[in-house]
């Protein structure tokens, strides 16, 4: 008799379905719906605001590489993350990945709440991001229309700010611009 195989938790992951995003997070496998339209509109807006100066250098200093929700392989298959939107220095990691797993820590993440992950972000992830070296989180709520910013000092986060609204925002690690808060609600 041969013993029943159990798939591993990332072979879990890969086989979830189009309408589901998933990541393994303490061991677990945590999954989600797709992201509804105010978070689509932060997500897509914010990285376009941060895409054109620091990923392609155009009106600001270059040196980036901005991507949406890559998946983050802090071990491999067995603490994985997408976050909304992430970013790397070019001198840490000079070239992206072909593949679809990034190893690399970023030195960035944003993170897009929303009520059904809130907790997570806040209470897992953002724990995970500290622990891996993540030097700045950003955590954006689209419906209270805030973005709050985190700051990585020895393993744990600090908060550097918190604005709302129409705010202009001129936030580490991409101070070297501004953008208006007001762009990314719907």
């Amino acid at each position: 008799m041969h013993p029943v195989q159990k798939n591993s938790l990332y072979d879990q992951l890969m086989s979830l379905p189009e309408s589901l995003t998933g990541e393994i997070l303490r061991g677990q496998l945590h999954t989600q719906p797709r992201p509804s339209g105010p978070h689509g509109r932060v997500e897509s807006t914010l990285e376009y605001e941060l895409f054109g100066p620091f990923d392609r250098g155009r009106g600001g200093p270059g040196g980036w590489w901005i991507l949406i929700e890559p998946e983050i392989h802090f071990v491999v298959d067995t603490e994985v993350c997408v976050p909304d939107i992430a970013a790397w220095r070019r001198e840490r990691m000079p070239e992206i990945p072909r593949g679809h797993r990034f190893t690399v820590t970023p030195d960035w993440v944003c993170e897009i709440l929303s009520p059904a992950t809130t907790s997570k972000d806040r209470e897992i992830k953002m724990p995970l991001y500290a622990n891996y070296g993540v030097s700045h989180t950003w955590l954006v709520d689209p419906l209270a229309r805030t973005l709050e910013a985190f700051e990585n000092r020895d393993g744990n986060w600090s908060q550097i700010a918190t604005h709302r609204d129409d705010d202009r925002i001129s936030l580490a690690p991409f101070d070297a611009t501004g953008i208006d808060l007001a762009g990314l609600w719907v």
